[in-house]
């Protein structure tokens, strides 16, 4: 079903809401009532609309369909050119100039709507008129305030505040649909319809296409098409054995979402007939472009690289407009409202599949003052709509019923090796699930004699910490390690387990590592009790940045997190990939995780499934599922749960020792000076060696 079918009643009810917004917005330009210098703003805003307005009726008409690349490469140039780093410094995007020409107070609020109502781009490709509208009627509320007087910023944030309150029935519902209802289907439709080795078809997305996305889909169509099969099949393959590994029955299922990054389209098609054979039906959504459906710092479905790095993290917490109690407890209702209206489609819904990318440098942010912040309790209040929010998912997708899978490629920003670089990783994707298994239940078998595991680095790195294990009664039938091959995280080679808090202490310590979009030098995580107590990172010369940072980024706004999570990375290949093209501050946790121990602050991973049983490969029944602290969601859910899960490792060659301590005190080594010891591993070392 293409849009203009999808939408065509909704938006012949609204048309004339539209036209007569937009009749009134082209005139702002020949109209002096506002002052200097809002009218400068309004203007430009109003030239923007109408530019928006000539897309969306070509995009209507399949106009741009006749377009060539080059013209179609100068349209997509016009609709980012102003937040792209070279003009970034004189938008109205950006809160520091908006703050300079439009007040302190004012500026950052008509920059949180500027970005707001570049949203429109999506909107006019998906030709929805009801969201173009909306945003258009915001944009004169405000202006007609601005007609009369100069108002007070306070004034501005209301109408801001109502906006997003109000329309949050139709931005969040409409955002649970298109995760759960393949009839939206205007991206796979673009995939499945267009003539892939043309690369016009990147321009249909509505999406910023830079030179990333471009070179990606070049350089797929000159696969065989066997070699396309191979990378899809292990991503569908990775999803059905995490079902079966965790015995849940994929037949009770009838879709699953796949997210990805833009010019991987040759393989999404692929998988797309692959999952279709597993009886799935794929739904593609694309990130969210509504603030109120946005996540701090995480892109949650199809998406281009971004513009500008710095403009989405300066946007980052624009909903401190409108996060306050009445606004949680009415998005809260709307989800519950929308969940109940999509409960058979919910019910359908198998989990997501996920293709992640890396090769981009490490992100250092600018913090800038004038950027729009959560006060400490818009923090709470975010806080608590996730830990009240996550029941209601569960009660309509129990978190017992589905999976998921990750898997990541390559993109040319890793550098004059991208073709190497990108055979080697489809290698380390495809390793022996077999082999691996054997290896790693070998390291299980040495841990599960363990009450502690002590972990130290080697040479400058300072890391010195004790993990405690829970108590196995039965070793026949119970483990306390996941024993981690190819299925949900691609590639293999990991064995983890939930430690026990009580007595999990010490000093985590990484020279350098990347975590989501930010480089972390010289980071350092304490831990008492198995919660953190204080960290440190060299990011910044004010140590008190460095801080900042790592507590909105890794403690996601949280005065402190459990160690959810450790876990020995057994995938020497990725780590000699790595370490051959010097690549390792470039790769996503989902591989660096896999290339030494790690341990994740947050959540555990088996966050709102720990009643779950998880059973390894062996038979044996996976026990360590929570801790002290998840434990509590029997008394207290609000207490029990984060909502985040971040994953630090250490690589092999920053890695001392990692010894397996029994309760009489007996040592069991099973990492010496980086080096595997464990009898049966030492396979695992022959790619370590070739380093050396």
């Amino acid at each position: 079903m293409n849009v203009q079918e999808l939408f065509g009643e909704e938006n012949t009810r609204i048309q004339e809401r539209y036209d007569l917004a937009m009749e009134r917005i082209l005139a702002v330009p020949s109209e002096t009532a506002v002052e200097e210098p809002y009218r400068a703003y309004f203007v430009m805003l109003a030239g923007w609309a109408a530019q928006i307005d000539e897309l969306g009726r070509h995009c209507m008409r399949d106009e741009l369909d006749a377009l060539s690349l080059a013209e179609l490469k100068q349209l997509n140039h016009s609709l980012f050119v102003d937040i792209l780093p070279d003009h970034y410094g004189e938008s109205y995007a950006n809160p520091v100039f908006a703050a300079r020409c439009l007040g302190e107070e004012m500026g950052p609020l008509l920059a949180a709507f500027y970005t707001q109502f570049r949203a429109v781009v999506v909107f006019a490709y998906e030709c929805r008129l009801t969201d173009i509208t909306i945003l258009c009627e915001t944009f004169l509320q405000i202006y007609t305030l601005f007609e009369e007087d100069v108002p007070s910023a306070d004034s501005v944030r209301d109408v801001l505040y109502w906006f997003f309150s109000d329309y949050t029935d139709v931005t969040l519902t409409y955002r649970l649909r298109e995760q759960l209802d393949p009839t939206l289907s205007f991206a796979r439709d673009i995939i499945m319809e267009s003539d892939l080795s043309d690369l016009r078809y990147l321009y249909r997305f509505g999406e910023y296409i830079s030179e990333s996305e471009l070179a990606v889909a070049s350089y797929l169509n000159s696969f065989p098409e066997e070699t396309i099969e191979r990378m899809a099949r292990t991503f569908t393959e990775g999803y059905r054995r995490g079902f079966a590994v965790m015995r849940r029955d994929l037949s009770k299922k009838g879709t699953v979402a796949i997210r990805y990054e833009l010019g991987f389209e040759r393989m999404i098609r692929a998988a797309i007939r692959q999952f279709a054979e597993m009886g799935l039906e794929v739904i593609l959504y694309r990130a969210a472009v509504w603030s109120v459906n946005q996540n701090v710092g995480r892109k949650t479905g199809y998406h281009s690289s971004s513009p500008n790095r710095q403009f989405e993290y300066d946007h980052r917490y624009d909903s401190a407009i409108y996060l306050d109690k009445a606004f949680q407890e009415r998005k809260l209702g709307v989800l519950r409202t929308a969940y109940e209206r999509y409960r058979k489609e919910a019910a359908r819904y198998a989990g997501p599949a996920v293709v992640e990318t890396f090769g981009e440098d490490g992100f250092e942010p600018v913090n800038h003052a004038e950027a729009l912040a959560w006060s400490p309790k818009q923090e709470q209040i975010a806080i608590a709509y996730s830990n009240e929010a996550m029941p209601i998912v569960n009660r309509y997708i129990p978190g017992e019923e589905t999976s998921f899978t990750i898997i990541a490629f390559p993109v040319p920003a890793i550098g004059k090796n991208f073709a190497e670089i990108f055979a080697e990783t489809i290698r380390i994707n495809t390793l022996d699930y077999e082999v691996y298994q054997e290896i790693q239940q070998k390291i299980i078998d040495t841990l599960d004699r363990a009450s502690q595991v002590h972990v130290t680095g080697r040479g400058t790195n300072e890391t010195n910490i004790l993990v405690s294990l829970h108590p196995l009664w039965d070793i026949t039938k119970e483990t306390n390690f996941e024993n981690c091959v190819a299925d949900v995280n691609i590639p293999l080679g990991e064995v983890f387990t939930s430690p026990v808090l009580a007595g999990t202490t010490g000093l985590l310590h990484v020279g350098r590592v990347y975590l989501g979009n930010y480089s972390f030098t010289n980071l350092r995580i304490y831990l008492e009790d198995g919660m953190v107590t204080d960290y440190s990172c060299d990011n910044f010369e004010n140590l008190e940045e460095g801080r900042k940072l790592i507590r909105q980024e890794i403690l996601k706004n949280h005065e402190t997190l459990p160690l959810g999570e450790f876990a020995i990375g057994t995938n020497t290949a990725a780590f000699a990939m790595a370490e051959r093209f010097g690549i390792a501050q470039k790769l996503p946790i989902l591989i660096a995780e896999k290339m030494g121990p790690h341990f994740a602050v947050g959540d555990t991973c088996y966050s709102w499934s720990e009643d779950s049983p998880m059973y390894n490969p062996d038979g044996r029944e996976v026990i360590a599922r929570d801790n002290e602290v998840s434990r509590l969601r029997r008394e207290d859910v609000s207490k029990a749960y984060f909502g985040c899960h971040t994953d630090i490792t250490i690589p092999y060659s920053e890695l001392g020792d990692i010894v397996a301590v029994t309760a009489d005190g007996c040592e069991l080594p099973v990492i010496r000076q980086g080096r595997f010891v464990v009898p049966g591993t030492e396979k695992l070392n022959a790619e370590l060696d070739r380093q050396c």
